[in-house]
């Protein structure tokens, strides 16, 4: 048997053992959040693992998800098995925090169209697809912290869809590379990209210019999601200015490239921390009420 303390330190091993783009449950979210912020990660984590494992048949991998909905309801009504540690933290963290279930349900509507679907025909089709894969996470992330608001969800649904294309355009070879494209056809049609120069590892002009075009839409969502920057305050609050500028370092590393990423594809490391924590602390309010 796992009791909650148990699966709250296994939920909390996995966020730390796993690569991220920015850093998840660390030290400057409050104490106090830590765990739920863990619990939340560990779930969407293992579930988006059983989407991306190509050695499964599709079918498998949907099972797989539909077994994790099934936990989700069940351990929201405090039927879970004892020794399954992400639900029993899980379980805790949504009566904890009163969370709504359809976020997470959001979440798994979101991986099992990973499952099914490898290209967009627009960009509304690929922000649907944002708005249940990244946007759940930041409202979850502000109802843990006691901080939802309207004003703030849409901020936040802002900064985390950016988030999510700026990592879309950082993998785009990477995800070619397993059958899927998040740029929209109808770009890549009228810049008369071609994808096949995809498969030939071409970055043409034409993908230049797309991918800038994309790049300009990420900007404005960034621009837009700054004030959940500002309306948190204390540790959490840094840790999203952390967040958002580190969105916008890799972005702007993309666009000094031309979006090339068969030639180079930018991540941040231990050099960008400095830059980062002076941003942080020196960070302009962008006038926005809370």
């Amino acid at each position: 048997m796992v009791d909650v303390r148990e699966a709250y330190a296994s939920c909390e091993r996995l966020a730390r053992t796993h690569y991220e783009n920015f850093p998840v449950a660390s030290r400057l979210i409050p104490r106090r959040m830590r765990p739920h912020v863990a619990a939340i990660y560990a779930f969407a984590r293992t579930a988006d693992d059983f989407a991306d494992e190509g050695s499964l048949p599709a079918d498998e991998r949907i099972r797989l998800l539909d077994d994790w909905s099934d936990r989700l309801r069940r351990c929201a009504d405090g039927d879970v098995a004892a020794d399954d540690p992400v639900f029993v933290a899980l379980g805790q963290t949504i009566r904890d925090c009163a969370l709504p279930t359809t976020l997470f349900e959001d979440l798994l509507s979101a991986f099992r169209q990973d499952v099914t679907t490898t290209r967009y025909e627009t960009w509304d089709d690929v922000l649907d697809y944002s708005r249940r894969s990244a946007n759940p996470v930041g409202r979850l992330v502000l109802r843990v912290a006691g901080r939802a608001t309207d004003q703030l969800d849409a901020a936040s649904d802002a900064v985390c869809t950016a988030l999510q294309l700026t990592n879309f355009w950082q993998d785009l070879e990477r995800d070619w590379q397993r059958g899927r494209l998040y740029v929209p056809l109808v770009d890549a049609r009228a810049h008369g990209a071609d994808t096949a120069d995809l498969d030939r590892q071409s970055f043409t002009g034409a993908w230049r210019g797309v991918m800038a075009d994309l790049g300009g839409r990420t900007r404005t969502l960034f621009d837009a999601g700054r004030r959940v920057c500002d309306g948190v305050p204390g540790r959490l609050g840094v840790e999203l200015r952390l967040t958002w500028l580190g969105g916008r370092r890799i972005l702007d590393a993309l666009d000094a490239n031309g979006f090339d990423v068969f030639t180079a594809r930018p991540s941040l490391g231990a050099t960008d921390l400095p830059g980062l924590a002076w941003d942080a602390l020196t960070w302009r309010r962008s006038g926005i009420a809370r």
